[in-house]
């Protein structure tokens, strides 16, 4: 039987047509370049490390650190930034709620960039406060109201993460 010159035509084009295959190695790069951006994407957990002269208090929230101003408080010196500021004994000693020298060294970080973007709304300034365990309340209470009044608007208290104990008594009845 004989065909057609169109399926003749038709038949040698299929025949010299090849297969379709798929390509492993542009389909390996491109996975290579996605467990690459996996990898950098996901090295976002941000570890607050507090210095060996600060034993901060335990506590099972959950949030993690932000980027933000730093003040730490020793057993002896409060710190903006890793500098020294004031002393813990004249912060006690102050008479009133601010402590002059803690809010000229927050003023002078008013121009950082984590200040500036929310410069427009003070009440999305953030500072962490890093307080050794044996620093007394009072102190602390001060150094948040001088934080306050240089218009930071969130404060966090940085706390050491421990596993949350679940214990459940059952009352016998």
């Amino acid at each position: 039987m004989s065909h057609s010159a169109r399926a003749q035509r038709m038949a040698r084009h299929h025949a010299r047509k090849k297969p379709a295959a798929l390509s492993l190695v542009s389909l390996m790069d491109i996975f290579t370049i996605l467990v690459f951006f996996l990898l950098v994407n996901s090295a976002e957990i941000q570890t607050l490390e507090p210095p060996k002269a600060l034993t901060l208090p335990e506590s099972v929230a959950q949030d993690r650190p932000r980027e933000t101003v730093i003040v730490m408080v020793t057993g002896d010196t409060v710190f903006v930034q890793d500098e020294a500021v004031v002393s813990v004994a004249d912060v006690d000693r102050t008479e009133g709620m601010i402590i002059a020298p803690l809010r000229r060294a927050l003023a002078r970080q008013a121009d950082r960039r984590l200040v500036q973007a929310a410069a427009t709304d003070p009440s999305a300034r953030e500072i962490t406060i890093l307080g050794d365990r044996d620093v007394p309340y009072r102190v602390l209470k001060k150094v948040m109201a001088t934080c306050t009044e240089a218009d930071f608007g969130k404060l966090s208290l940085a706390v050491m993460q421990k596993e949350e104990a679940m214990h459940v008594e059952r009352m016998g009845g």
